[in-house]
């Protein structure tokens, strides 16, 4: 009967001809298409900044753009020492060496600031004397110990600079917010600026400082700190630029390690499958071409390289083996059965084409329902492993044959014996007998198991932090939660009033506002009870100090002034003195004033909370007198995780209905369509539910499992129903077809889920915590997908083929 499948079967019978009479010129075609999809791979560049995670204009990057242009950067490099004794003049004097060094030899440095030179206001007679805190370091006893009693009673530097116990103390380093211009300038707003004016040179859109030079700094940060390292004077270096390096590095060793161990284990199982040495050079190259071709298509787009697509070639190596496996099997079966090249060619593409198509247009599928998410990285996993995966498909289908074609095959293989191949079928028979025998067993124990772990989705939640990511024994971590411990945070929240009229910030309401922020925001606790937050400071601390500073240094005057014009007159003394702190503060028409907060790292649910928890106080506190917004490094980290939530429903849904609609085309029957899914919906809940009983939260990470999961688990279940409905048309005997079907296709679908986990369980060597989380969890996932396929599946189909309704249905279903 000629049915549209027979019809599409042989038309790929008929491509795998035309590909093999034209062998030279697809060959020629071929180089052609790779040479340009693999020339950009050069421009390639890793990016995991915060700021990475968003599409261009999206609002709330839009709003940390504009605090960046204003104010500067808010992610600094912060290094803590930890000596026996901070108040001690041969330690102040090392660490003012230090503070020296890093001045000298860091790149791209705005300021450093420590004790040495944090600001000391204070008044003399009748003038304001803005001075460095430490222009001399006392000598004797007694002015050390005023000096620590001085520091520590002081309201600006504990939690800033020193721990409020005094045995820490800190070192800012704040870069430029822009890679220099062509002339070696700063592109950057100033404080002197209107703020109206472009940066000059030829493009008027200043570039953040890039990922090589945020690496430059915290390199030069890290050789300075081990020359002056000592067991008295322990020095931490932490903070986001340093955070963001650390996954950069460990991105790039990591995927190094990867491809390097999964080509060793792929060669080795290559070569046990086919017994062939032509079968592992040709899978190998047509992956790494792949690979090639589609990292080369990331830099074409000028996307980046992040710890989202860093997945990207390990999937592209398991996806591309088990395609090429799927020709290779049957082509090298045939060809030993026929001893001719283009017969066997021409029978392969006719036998596995269409479900090697329809595999990788599955996959393709579930990988492009990230496309619509607004987390740019989220979004390029989702466009390019599509795309990626469809330049397998090609390569499968065109480059593999043509170079089969060439090369110089023997209809035998080389190496082993026959009783690898004996073994196998005996274990694909006792398979396919067990699954039929005892199908009532299988659906029963089946559905047992995915009962028992859907009821870990009781203990499931969402649990995101990027230091969490970290191991545990990483330096980075160990400062941050130093830092945490000794000054209640290392992370910056910052908050934006603006007054929208020029000096608008010398109304005395205006700064007991910002005043009244502050205490709320370092009086904030979270659920247990812990403060969230270390150090709030803005330009209300500056008019205090001053205002103290002008009446004498009597405490009693630490207070926001309650006339307007005295306002004026000692933020106008305070901007004179030479400090440049003000620009740091305040925008130059005094109409916008900057709130920045030091924050614990915590989980992002939380920080969600909390931010949401600062915007609302602060819409109620300056109602009327500013707008406000809340920006800085973690709120862009807030941000991503509610789009993450928002994007992960969309995207399993989308990939869910799309490959069960496309499962029913290509089955050609609706119920067994949807009866398909089972096997495929199954891993997943079973693994979402293992991740609950274990403790496993869903993260960034591991909640793009599910898509990807279920988009690679379709493969297996594409090519058993395939081969199962072609042999059960053929004889009408349910227990005959699944062990035809398992030795046709079997050994392939257990080769390349072998191939599949071990790709992505090579990702236990990760530096990263969430990638080794990520790595076992998919193979764990894949391990059960092969099960539901080889097990469940038949067993469904023998249950089906005991009813008279149930034979009926696969009866019209195999004449499709």
């Amino acid at each position: 009967m000629n049915t549209l499948r027979t019809r599409i079967e042989k038309g790929f019978e008929n491509f795998g001809r035309l590909v093999y009479r034209n062998r030279i010129k697809c060959l020629f075609l071929m180089a052609l298409l790779i040479a340009a999809l693999v020339y950009p791979i050069q421009f390639l560049r890793p990016d995991n900044s915060n700021e990475m995670f968003f599409k261009k204009g999206d609002p709330t990057l839009v709003a940390f753009d504009d605090f960046r242009e204003q104010f500067g950067r808010d992610e600094m490099v912060l290094v803590a020492v930890t000596p026996p004794e901070v108040f001690d003049a041969a330690f102040l004097r090392k660490l003012k060496e230090f503070h020296k060094a890093l001045e000298d030899e860091v790149p791209f440095l705005k300021e450093v600031t420590s004790l040495i030179n944090v600001r000391d206001t204070r008044g003399e007679g009748d003038q304001l004397i803005v001075g460095e805190l430490l222009e001399e370091i006392p000598e004797t006893p007694r002015a050390m110990a005023d000096l620590r009693e001085y520091v520590l009673a002081s309201k600006f530097y504990p939690n800033l600079y020193i721990s409020q116990d005094g045995t820490l103390t800190s070192i800012i380093l704040e870069t430029i917010p822009y890679s220099p211009g062509e002339g070696g300038e700063e592109l950057s707003s100033g404080f002197d600026d209107s703020g109206d004016s472009e940066p000059s040179g030829k493009d008027a859109s200043p570039k953040a400082l890039s990922d090589k030079e945020n690496g430059e700094v915290v390199a030069a940060v890290k050789e300075v700190a081990s020359r002056f390292e000592t067991p008295e004077f322990p020095i931490h270096v932490t903070g986001s630029p340093v955070i963001v390096d650390y996954f950069n590095q460990a991105i790039g060793r990591d995927v190094g390690l990867f491809m390097t161990l999964a080509f060793v284990s792929f060669s080795i199982f290559l070569l046990i499958l086919f017994r062939r040495l032509s079968g592992s050079l040709l899978t190998l190259l047509i992956v790494m071409l792949s690979l090639l071709s589609t990292l080369g298509l990331l830099a074409a787009f000028g996307r980046p390289f992040t710890s989202v697509t860093s997945i990207l070639p390990s999937f592209m190596m398991s996806v591309g083996v088990g395609s090429s496996v799927h020709i290779l099997a049957i082509f090298y079966r045939k060809f030993k059965e026929l001893g001719d090249k283009e017969e066997a060619i021409a029978y392969t593409f006719g036998h596995s084409g269409l479900p090697v198509a329809m595999t990788s247009i599955t996959t393709a599928i579930g990988l492009l329902s990230f496309a619509t998410a607004d987390m740019a990285p989220v979004a390029d996993l989702g466009i390019f492993g599509g795309a990626g995966v469809m330049i397998i498909l090609v390569f499968t289908l065109v480059l593999l044959p043509a170079l089969i074609s060439i090369l110089p095959l023997r209809p035998t293989a080389r190496f082993g014996g026959k009783s690898y191949g004996k073994g196998m079928d005996r274990l694909l028979i006792a398979i396919a007998n067990f699954a039929t025998s005892r199908a009532w067993a299988v659906v029963i124990v089946s559905g047992v198991v995915v009962g028992v772990s859907a009821y870990g989705f009781v203990w499931q939640g969402f649990a995101h932090s990027l230091v969490r990511w970290l191991p545990h024994e990483s330096d980075v971590r160990k400062s941050i939660e130093l830092l945490d411990e000794k000054m209640n945070g290392a992370f910056n929240i910052e908050l934006v009033a603006d007054t929208r009229e020029e000096n608008g910030l010398y109304n005395p309401v205006v700064m007991e506002k910002i005043q009244e922020f502050s205490r709320f925001a370092e009086a904030y606790q979270d659920v247990t009870g812990q403060r969230i937050v270390g150090k709030s400071t803005s330009i209300a601390n500056v008019l205090q100090e001053t205002h103290k500073a002008l009446n004498g240094n009597d405490p009693a005057y630490y207070r926001i002034p309650r006339d307007r014009e005295l306002i004026a007159q000692e933020l106008l003394l305070f901007e004179n003195s030479g400090s440049d702190d003000m620009e740091r503060l305040v925008d130059s028409q005094f109409s916008k004033a900057r709130i920045s907060t030091t924050v614990r790292q915590k989980d992002a649910s939380e920080y969600v909370g909390f931010v949401n928890d600062l915007q609302n106080e602060a819409d109620r506190i300056f109602a009327g007198l500013a707008n406000v917004t809340v920006t800085g490094t973690i709120r862009l980290f807030t941000g991503t995780v509610q789009q993450l939530m928002i994007n992960m429903v969309k995207s399993y849904t989308i990939a869910g209905v799309a490959i069960t609609v496309l499962m029913i085309l290509m089955l050609g029957s609706f119920r067994v369509g949807l009866l398909s899914m089972l096997p495929n919906l199954a891993p997943i809940i079973i693994t979402l539910g293992l991740m609950g009983w274990i403790g496993i939260k869903l993260d960034m990470s591991n909640m793009l499992l599910g898509t990807v999961a279920i988009g690679l688990a379709v493969d297996d279940t594409i090519h058993f129903f395939h081969n199962f409905r072609n042999y059960y048309a053929k004889h009408g005997d349910t227990a005959l077809a699944v062990r035809e079907t398992m030795l046709s296709t079997g050994r392939a679908m257990m080769f390349t889920t072998l191939v599949l986990v071990t790709g992505f369980w090579l990702f236990m060597f990760a530096s990263l915590i969430n990638l080794i989380q990520f790595g076992f969890l998919i193979g764990v996932t894949m391990i059960i997908a092969l099960l539901a396929d080889i097990l469940l599946a038949p067993a469904m189909m023998e249950l089906i083929t005991r009813t008279q309704r149930g034979r009926t249905i696969l009866a019209r279903w195999g004449k499709v």
